[in-house]
């Protein structure tokens, strides 16, 4: 009976896991929206760091607007894609792989929280 009072709590591993469960739902989710508003090619270079946000202000949509412009699904699919048009696929492509980076971060933070305390012993 002493022994569960030093054992430490696996509550917070299984908050992280199931968190991460939820995520990957959500990321599927996603990714079939992507799917089905044909997003999927709109943003035409893949920044890990700096494609982090979208464009800022109107000169950068026109020049991402552009580059999609370039490509085999605009000239195939969406050449009466405007502006407005191009910003509605292009936010679902770009959510879909901002949420994929938020679920390495709160995959990895954790993961070596975790790894940390199992070596200086729990902190829960």
């Amino acid at each position: 009976m002493g022994n569960e009072l030093t054992r430490p709590s696996s509550k917070p591993v299984a908050i992280w896991l199931m968190v991460g469960v939820g995520m990957i739902i959500v990321q599927i989710l996603l990714g079939g929206i992507t799917r089905l508003t044909g997003s999927g090619l709109s943003i035409t270079e893949w920044n890990v760091v700096t494609g982090t946000l979208p464009p800022m202000n109107e000169a950068a949509w026109a020049a991402e607007f552009e580059k999609y412009k370039q490509t085999p699904q605009f000239s195939l699919l969406n050449s009466s894609f405007t502006l407005p048009d191009f910003k509605f696929i292009f936010f679902w492509e770009w959510f879909h792989r901002f949420w994929a980076r938020l679920i390495g971060v709160v995959f990895l933070i954790p993961f070596v929280i975790f790894l940390v305390q199992k070596d200086s012993g729990p902190r829960w």
